[in-house]
């Protein structure tokens, strides 16, 4: 009898029956060390589309004019980022944040680049001048290409040189694609180079103290 007494006693208190009626969990708080999906800090971006090339999730960022009046900004589109943060990495106007990304990557002196490189298959590529006409960088380079077809510099990305699309300057490439999309026999592929580097590296290392 004792013992059916003191159990009553036990299972009556007033914090038991507090957590059997109303029963709840500490609240969940993301680490201060995730990468989250990456969020607008309200800095002026550039539309130099440095975040949209890096990105290796197809349609996860898109940067777009938006506002009245319009400025350039990132779109984030959650269901296709993957939280890996390398467009808040490379963005050099510190335009995204996600967690302490942009702490971690000033702390370690870390730094990306990335070129492009554009491959020819000459074997089924047709020296239609399509990918020299179509360039963004060839129109600003040389109009006379873009306009009639004739090469008149050589400082252009790509031409059609002895009957074949030729490399000239692959280090202008932006990563546009666009000589890819105007190829009609798909003869033209870009591919993207990525390195991760550290340590910054200044004009003159005489003015540079460290603090």
């Amino acid at each position: 009898m004792r013992f059916f007494y003191n159990y009553l006693q036990l299972i009556f208190r007033k914090e038991w029956l507090n957590s059997f009626f109303r029963p709840c969990t500490a609240p969940l708080e993301t680490p201060f060390h995730a990468r989250g999906v990456p969020e607008i800090t309200g800095r002026a971006c550039t539309h130099c589309y440095l975040c949209q090339m890096v990105c290796p999730a197809p349609g996860a960022i898109e940067v777009i004019k938006t506002g009245m009046p319009a400025v350039w900004n990132p779109k984030i589109y959650p269901g296709h980022c993957i939280r890996c943060g390398m467009c808040v990495e490379v963005c050099p106007e510190v335009v995204l944040a996600s967690g302490r990304i942009f702490q971690k990557t000033v702390k370690s002196e870390t730094w990306m680049q990335f070129s492009f490189h554009i491959q020819v298959n000459p074997v089924t590529c047709l020296g239609c001048g399509n990918c020299a006409v179509a360039c963004p960088i060839n129109r600003q380079v040389d109009k006379v290409l873009t306009s009639k077809g004739t090469l008149t510099s050589d400082e252009v990305i790509l031409a059609v040189d002895k009957g074949l699309a030729k490399v000239f300057h692959e280090e202008k490439c932006t990563g546009c694609r666009t000589c890819e999309e105007h190829c009609p026999t798909r003869s033209i592929q870009v591919s993207r180079t990525l390195a991760m580097n550290q340590g910054y590296i200044y004009d003159d290392d005489d003015d540079f103290t460290e603090s």
